[in-house]
């Protein structure tokens, strides 16, 4: 039997609305993930050794916090449904935390402000957790169709790119250079960030209804949830995917500016090159939308993280001194590839829950969506303090024109081979994959006959 269409396409306006949600979370999140750490060593004055204290006990607390969460939002039920309540309740704290994030106290003790941070860390990912992962686990909630989950989460990495070519920009753009007398400009564009992050999380909330059925299916307990997930084989290569893509994204955007800045020499163009890598990346969506519509989720993500990894190698390749022009084509390819990481896995992770209901009978996708980002985040959490420590290590000095060579080497690795490594970490998983575009058809087949009793649809 062949798997019949069980809903019809979702219209643009849902999609839209969906999509723009990611805004909110991107905007905050990459300017956090691109200038967090190098606010802390250069405007808060933290040593590399604090600032990575203070970054690995704030998202730490995900250990916790993400798989609570989206238990919790499994076993929500109001008028509203499931997610969407997190999303109109959340919004507030939401930005009031990210703005606490940039503020300089006036203490003169360096563990203080460490403290501070770290305080404020934690309290900012307890926020948004709250909302963003009910957001992400409405996904297979809105749409079962293999397709069109690809082109929802296009429509979502459109706003979620453009946010984060916002977040790259815009900032430097208000704050100028990242140095200590330049904190008060931090603090007002971390006001307008945290402001322009909460509304569109409200536009989804008003812009997607949930699919009334899963709501109506017995709420699960917190241990069927998790055996449900490590017992799900698409399920745990789609997380590996998704983990090792996503630590690369974080890395480079944590210290890209760094590469920038201490080995291109290059800071006064860091928005026009950070810009580049993100215009590129939001014309290049509609492209892997298509290649993973002509083949299947898998190949595309091979073919693009392949194709990412080998401008990686390129990059460090480069000299301080090198013209503006090659730098900018390098971005421009990082671009096509960055597309690619951002699209492909997060429409690969939804096919699973399908598995998951046939082989439970129950859906778990809160749990699911906060095991991913719990996992992302655990490895997040140690690889950024550790690359902070390196350069700890190697006798970083904030703000200094001239770095010693073992630090810039040390950036180097960081940039360009480490990256490679997770990369193909990721590849390797996905050619393993085990749930194809006509796997997931029977699966979607399975499930429409248990639905109707058994009966032809």
């Amino acid at each position: 039997m062949t798997a019949s269409r069980t809903q019809k396409t979702l219209s643009r306006r849902t999609k839209l609305l969906y999509g723009i949600g990611d805004t909110g979370f991107n905007l905050a999140g990459t300017t956090i993930g691109v200038y967090f750490a190098i606010f802390l060593t250069d405007v808060a004055r933290l040593n590399p050794g604090l600032a990575a204290a203070a970054i690995f006990i704030g998202r730490s607390w995900d250990y916790v916090n993400d798989p609570i969460i989206g238990h919790i939002s499994d076993r929500t039920r109001t008028r509203w449904g499931r997610r969407r309540p997190f999303l109109l309740f959340g919004t507030l704290p939401f930005a009031l935390s990210f703005m606490m994030l940039w503020w300089v106290p006036p203490w003169g003790s360096d563990v203080a402000r460490a403290v501070y941070y770290a305080a404020a860390y934690l309290l900012f990912d307890t926020a948004a957790t709250f909302v963003y992962m009910p957001y992400y686990a409405l996904t297979p909630e809105l749409t079962e169709d293999y397709d069109e989950r690809t082109s929802l989460n296009a429509y979502r990495m459109a706003f979620s790119i453009a946010a984060g070519l916002i977040a790259f920009t815009v900032p430097l753009a208000i704050v100028g250079r990242f140095q200590p007398e330049n904190q008060g400009r931090v603090f007002w564009m971390a006001a307008g960030i945290g402001l322009a992050s909460a509304l569109p999380v409200l536009a989804t909330f008003v812009g997607t209804r949930e699919r009334p059925e899963h709501q109506e299916m017995p709420p699960p307990g917190l241990r069927e949830s998790l055996s449900a997930a490590l017992h799900n084989q698409p399920f745990v290569f789609a997380m590996g995917i998704f983990l090792l893509t996503g630590v690369t994204v974080d890395l480079m955007q944590a210290l890209l500016l760094y590469f920038i800045k201490y080995w291109l020499h290059l800071e006064a163009q860091g928005d026009l090159i950070l810009g580049t890598i993100f215009v590129v990346a939001l014309a290049a969506l509609p492209f892997w939308a298509y290649v993973s519509a002509r083949w299947d989720k898998r190949k595309a993500y091979i073919a693009g993280i392949s194709f990412w990894a080998a401008v990686q190698v390129v990059l460090i390749l480069l000299r301080p001194g090198a013209p503006l022009s090659a730098v900018l084509g390098l971005a421009a390819l990082a671009g096509i590839g960055l597309s690619a990481a951002h699209i492909i896995p997060w429409s690969i992770i939804p096919d699973a829950v399908e598995w998951d209901e046939l082989t439970t009978g129950r859906r778990h996708e809160g749990t699911f969506y906060s095991l991913v980002s719990l996992m992302q985040k655990v490895a997040s959490s140690l690889a950024l303090p550790l690359a902070l420590l390196a350069l700890d290590r190697t006798g970083y000095v904030p703000n200094a024109l001239q770095q010693g060579g073992s630090t810039l080497m040390a950036i180097r690795l960081l940039v360009g081979v480490l990256p490679v490594l997770l990369l193909g970490g990721g590849i390797a998983l996905a050619a393993v994959y085990p749930l194809s575009r006509e796997r997931h058809a029977e699966v979607r087949a399975e499930l429409a006959d248990r639905r109707t009793g058994g009966n032809q649809p």
